[in-house]
């Protein structure tokens, strides 16, 4: 990833992830549910990611329609591996043990943390 995203980046990128290409517009009136928010401000966010490739813009219609230009799990993994290194020492399990005991932890959620606990523990098949 090439740069820290801020929050707004992140929201709007979110979105895009979810709804795929979208008008600003669009994008403004999910984030006006969640909070104050003026057009402008998302317009001029959105045009600032994509001059930073963080959006990609389509501007063959008249509606210029964004869509993200860096993929979920590539933002995904650069967050959490900052947030290891910052915040836990370097220690995912310190990072796990903290997020399970946040939050009521789903029956769903135990199982597929479980799943991946095997898979790890399993021995390398070459």
């Amino acid at each position: 990833m090439r740069k820290k995203l801020t929050n707004a980046e992140l929201e709007i990128l979110q979105i895009l992830w979810q709804d795929g290409p979208s008008s600003v517009r669009h994008v403004n009136t999910i984030l006006s549910k969640r909070r104050d928010i003026v057009y402008t401000t998302t317009l001029k966010t959105m045009q600032n990611m994509a001059k930073d490739e963080i959006l990609k813009r389509d501007t063959s219609q008249r509606t210029h329609l964004y869509e993200a230009a860096i993929e979920q799990q590539s933002v995904q993994t650069d967050t959490v591996d900052r947030l290891v290194n910052t915040l836990f020492q370097g220690s995912p399990l310190k990072l796990a043990l903290q997020a399970l005991g946040h939050e009521k932890t789903s029956k769903k959620d135990l199982e597929a943390i479980k799943k991946i606990i095997e898979e790890l523990e399993k021995p390398d098949q070459q």
